[in-house]
């Protein structure tokens, strides 16, 4: 399944404008905040889509039925680009627990690369809701690596992948490669550069976010 939440005019609109504006982007913090706002939004999004109870709750006038989650779910992210998305999932599933992996683009001088997966920190995840956020789902090679990286650790209950921009390739070859998977894009682009950049996109979102780092 794969939700396009651009496909519905709202304020993600917005926040996805300005994480593209090359005017706006100098801004690193706005930037960040955007970034945050966009995993806000697709929190509230997914939050519709996970199991409920009733809970009753006192008050200081009663007793008040309520509809809580379930269960709290596991919040990965891609390191470092990840961060703020991870934080504006994280303050909507403030009770969640946390995952982070290091996966990045081991270049040759060639120009091609491969992915790396160099560090894993997260809590059993065996028949858990696991939400993982990544900003740019590009060829979709990092995200499946990352998973079957987890997966090698126990099997969620489910998986949602969350994303600011993707592009239809790395959709399409994280459904075939991962087929129970849900994606929740803010926008989807069709194109990629030789170096498997996003176009339009938005550039680098770690660079942007933390700024400039250099390439061995």
């Amino acid at each position: 399944m794969v939700y396009n939440l651009s496909h519905e005019n709202s304020l993600i609109g917005e926040y996805i404008s300005e994480i593209r504006d090359v005017e706006v982007q100098s801004d690193r913090m706005r930037f960040r905040r955007n970034m945050e706002r966009i995993g806000e939004i697709v929190a509230y999004e997914i939050s519709k889509k996970l199991p409920w109870i009733s809970k009753e709750v006192t008050t200081p006038l009663g007793v008040s039925k309520c509809m809580v989650l379930k269960e709290q779910p596991i919040l990965a992210t891609i390191l470092r680009a990840g961060l703020a998305l991870h934080e504006g999932l994280l303050s909507y599933f403030d009770k969640g627990d946390s995952a982070f992996i290091s996966a990045y683009r081991k270049h040759d001088k060639d120009g091609s690369f491969n992915i790396k997966v160099e560090y894993l920190s997260c809590p059993s995840i065996s028949d858990r809701l696991l939400i993982i956020s990544d900003p740019m789902l590009a060829t979709g090679s990092s995200m499946v690596l990352t998973l079957q990286t987890l997966y090698a650790q126990g099997i969620p209950s489910e998986t949602h992948i969350v994303t600011a921009i993707a592009c239809t390739q790395g959709i399409n070859y994280v459904r075939k490669n991962l087929p129970d998977a849900t994606i929740w894009a803010a926008a989807v682009d069709d194109e990629l550069t030789a170096k498997s950049y996003i176009v339009p996109g938005l550039g680098d979102a770690g660079d942007l976010a933390f700024g400039e780092k250099v390439q061995d």
